[in-house]
This record gives C-alpha cells, sequence and structure tokens, in this order.
C-alpha cells in the first residue's frame, strides 16, 4: 500500500506528481530506471553532441588553415556527417524490434568513438569527409532509440521530464566542447608536434569508447525483452504491468501490414512534417562562432560565447520539461518557447547593424528548444500501437536530418557568412509554418480522442442494452408460455401464446 505524507507529496511536486500513489515497490523499481538508462543515455548523449559539434570547434581554432578549407568545403562536411545521420534513423529503431537495444547501441557508440579518434590524423578534406560521414552513420542509433527506450518503459506523469533531461545533455554536450576546445588549445597545441584542434579529436575519442562498452551492461533495454541483471523478476512484471495500464502495446512482428496500417493513419505525416519544420527552425545558432570569427574575436572567445546558447537551452529544455509532466499539458510547452523563436530568428532575419543586439538573438535561439516535449507527445498519441511509435520517432528526427543535408547547402553557403541573408530569413519563415503545423497536429489529436469516447460510450449503450434484452429474455424464460385471453366479438375465446 502506498504510504502519504508531507514528504513523499513534495516529492510529488517536485518529481512525478503520483509519487504518493505508487507503492515502494514501483518507487524501487522508477529508481532503478532512472540509474541505468538516464546515466546511459545521459552520458552517451553528452558525448554524441560533444562529437558532433567539434567539428565547429576544430575549425574556428586552425582547422581551416591546416587543411586548406576553402568556399562551401566546411557545409560539404556537415552535409556528409548529415547524410549519414539520416540514413540510419528509421532502420535503426527496426533493427532493436529484433536485436537488444544495449547491445546495438553499444556497438554504435564505440564505432563513432574510434571514428572521432581517427580525425585527428586528418591530412585533406577528403579524409574529413569519409571520417565525418562514418561518425554519421554510427551516431544515427542513439537518439532515436533510447526514445524509443524511454518511452517504452515511463509513464504520462513521468515521461517528458526524463526527455527533458536526456536531452539537456545536447546543449551541454555542445557547450562542453567549446571549453574543452579553448582548455585543449590553451594547455595542448603545438604538444608533441600535434595541433589543438588535433588534441580535440583525440579527448572526445578517448571519452567516448568507455562509455560504449558500459551500455552493453547497464541499459535495460525494454518491459518485454529486458534481461537486466539488475532487476528482479518482479520488477519485470510490475515494468509490464505499468506500461499495459498506461495504454503501451506490445511488441508485436513487422510486416507489410504493418506499414500499410502506419501509412493510412494521419500521424506519421503530421508529425514528421511538423518535426522537419521545427527542426530547421533551429539552425540558425550553429552559425554563432562563424559570427563571431567574422568579428575577429579572439579563437578563446570564438569557442566560449557560443556556449551561453547552449546552457541556455539545457536550462529551458528541463524547464519545459518538468512544466509540462506537472500540469499535464504538452501543446502549451511546446506553442508556448516555439512562439518566443519569433523574437531572436526575426532579429537575425533582419540583420541589424548593433552587434549586442544580434548576439542577443544568438544567444537566446535555444529558448526554443522543446524538442523534449514533441518527443514526448508524439510517444503519447502513438502509445497503443508499438510499431508506428517506432517509426514516427525515427522519421521525425530522419527526415529532419534528410532535409538538413542539403538545405544548408541552399539557405547557408559559407561563401555568405557571416549574414548569410537566404539563410535567416528562411529560418524566420520555416518557423512560422512550423507553428501552424503543430496546431493542426493538436486539433487533430482532438478530434481523434473524441471520436475514440464517443466509440467507446457507443460501445457501452450497446453492451448495457444487449445485457437488458438479455435479462428480460431470460426472465421470461423463466415464467414459461403465457396463457392470454382476448374476446374477438363472437363469443368465442381466443387462446394466445406468447414465449
Amino acid at each position: 500500500m502506498a504510504e502519504n505524507g508531507p514528504k513523499r507529496s513534495f516529492r510529488s511536486f517536485i518529481w512525478d506528481t503520483d509519487t504518493h500513489l505508487k507503492t515502494k515497490e514501483e518507487r524501487k523499481l522508477l529508481r532503478k530506471l532512472d540509474f541505468s538508462i538516464l546515466t546511459i543515455g545521459c552520458l552517451g548523449f553528452f558525448l554524441k553532441y560533444l562529437d558532433q559539434g567539434n567539428l565547429a570547434n576544430a575549425y574556428v581554432s586552425g582547422m581551416q588553415e591546416d587543411l586548406r578549407m576553402y568556399g562551401n568545403q566546411y557545409t560539404y562536411a556537415g552535409t556528409a556527417y548529415t547524410v549519414a545521420y539520416a540514413l540510419m534513423q528509421v532502420p535503426s529503431t527496426l533493427i532493436i524490434q529484433k536485436i537488444r537495444p544495449s547491445y546495438w547501441l553499444a556497438l554504435m557508440e564505440i564505432g563513432w568513438g574510434t571514428f572521432t579518434f581517427a580525425q585527428a590524423g586528418l591530412h585533406n578534406v577528403t579524409q574529413l569527409y569519409i571520417f565525418r560521414f562514418l561518425v554519421g552513420f554510427f551516431e544515427s542509433s542513439f537518439f532515436p532509440c533510447l526514445l524509443f527506450v524511454l518511452g517504452s518503459w515511463y509513464t504520462k506523469t513521468e515521461l517528458a521530464k526524463r526527455v527533458a533531461i536526456f536531452h539537456m545533455t545536447a546543449p551541454l554536450g555542445s557547450a562542453f566542447g567549446g571549453y574543452l576546445q579553448a582548455a585543449v588549445y590553451k594547455s595542448l597545441d603545438g604538444h608533441s608536434g600535434l595541433a589543438g584542434w588535433r588534441w580535440l579529436y583525440i579527448v572526445c575519442g578517448c571519452m567516448t569508447v568507455p562509455v560504449g562498452f558500459a551500455t552493453a551492461f547497464f541499459l535495460p533495454d525494454t518491459p518485454y525483452t529486458t534481461r537486466a541483471w539488475f532487476l528482479s523478476k518482479e520488477e519485470c512484471e510490475l515494468a509490464i504491468d505499468r506500461v499495459q495500464r498506461a495504454g503501451k502495446a506490445p511488441p508485436v512482428k513487422i510486416t507489410v501490414s504493418t506499414f500499410k496500417r502506419i501509412f493510412t493513419r494521419w500521424r506519421w505525416y503530421a508529425f514528421t512534417l511538423g518535426y522537419v519544420l521545427y527542426g530547421t527552425s533551429c539552425q540558425a545558432s550553429g552559425y554563432f562562432g562563424i559570427w563571431l570569427k567574422a568579428e575577429h574575436f579572439s579563437v578563446v572567445a570564438r569557442n566560449v560565447i557560443p556556449t551561453g546558447t547552449n546552457l541556455i537551452s539545457a536550462f529551458c529544455i528541463v524547464m519545459w520539461g518538468f512544466g509540462s509532466d506537472y500540469t499535464g499539458s504538452r501543446i502549451a510547452f511546446i506553442l508556448g518557447p516555439l512562439t518566443y523563436g519569433l523574437i531572436p530568428n526575426g532579429i537575425l532575419a533582419v540583420w541589424p547593424n548593433s552587434i549586442h543586439l544580434k548576439e542577443f538573438a544568438f544567444l537566446t535561439t535555444g529558448v526554443q528548444l522543446m524538442t523534449a516535449i514533441f518527443y514526448t507527445w508524439a510517444n503519447e498519441i502513438c502509445a497503443g500501437d508499438n510499431e508506428e511509435r517506432a517509426l514516427v520517432i525515427s522519421s521525425m528526427n530522419g527526415m529532419q536530418y534528410a532535409v538538413a543535408a542539403w538545405l544548408p547547402i541552399v539557405i547557408f553557403p559559407q561563401t555568405m557568412a557571416p549574414t548569410f541573408r537566404r539563410g535567416f530569413p528562411a529560418t524566420f519563415g520555416i518557423l512560422i509554418a512550423a507553428l501552424i503545423i503543430i496546431v493542426g497536429i493538436q486539433l487533430l489529436a482532438l478530434r481523434e480522442r473524441r471520436q475514440k469516447a464517443r466509440d467507446t460510450e457507443n460501445n457501452e449503450v450497446s453492451s448495457t442494452d444487449g445485457r437488458v434484452l438479455k435479462d428480460a429474455e431470460y426472465e421470461n424464460d423463466k415464467k414459461g408460455p403465457d396463457v392470454a385471453t382476448k374476446d374477438d366479438g363472437r363469443g368465442d375465446i381466443e387462446k394466445k401464446v406468447s414465449i
């Protein structure tokens, strides 16, 4: 029996709102899940963004000159990563329906750590393209697969804040990359004959590979497939009972009919389009360091100042996640941050003369990051179909990166730096389109919810009417045939038998 008291009420206020309603065993299970999934997820995602973002840090710290990168070669290097990253999004979530996520993600993390380390030995731009492609290929599985795992274990009052904590490590990883490059540049530049940017890749690779091995031992897979050594049989059964009560469907065999079922519904199309527009609208902050370089800030400043954007993002991501779980509202914490994004994106689209105003815009673009809530929303709306949930989540991220593979070449060509007169106005317009699509998704979800409520009510009425009819028939059966008399007007008595 769950205990009640002021202490538990306070814990319910700052963490899960229904903590005081949970049994001691359920709270213990959640502590184990948080320690394993969030620790592995946060470490891995932190390192993913550290390794993904170190291209920008290395580029402004000497790699451009050492590799003689000119024209749009920096953009092409980013494209090589993005193409590979987009290719494996959907396959990865389908693969983990057959292979344990802990094994698959461990292999992927060791792979991207190895090729991150290998970038320290680059000699030309062609090698950079190849290594960035391989890093993107191996990194691609981590985000969608971890989101799927999180959505498989946690309920509505628990999920958003945990996805937010997981996603918060992305801007922290990017911020740490700036601090790390600044420290490496100061202390290791020229050490053993290696430039500071090469040491950055060595340090990042050495950090990533050990976490990959740890993933195989600590990630508990999903409630229906887990063999985690730290979960008892009773806890595994409790986990399955929790997700069943939460309406999360168990996995089933994937067939052609699975895809027919998914692609004849609105969810895949709406969520994928909405997320592509949202993700594209968030690209402006990635050009902060390039603008600082054009304004002749020092190498250290170019790496450190953009970390302010990442730290603001991290703070807001957690705030939106906790607020969404506490209030139970997803749409408010999606539309709110995205609406604020019109301000910094609008400033960059206009491109005023004021350096301080542009710096403010770059720093606060991170306020609009509500990715965690967007994915939580999709997880919950698709909870009744396990395979649809996996495909929708992976397609959202995969399609966004597929667009990001070519769109920056068109709207953010390096030859237009640092004003990017195509790019910033485009992201502002795309942000408005994202707001429109998200409102449309909410209307579709409400219509679907009302339809389900009507269907449930009709089923209950039909069931009730059926029971009443059967009860009446049963009572008649107990009485047997009734004999009634009727005067036909001629004095004769007609016997009628009614059954």
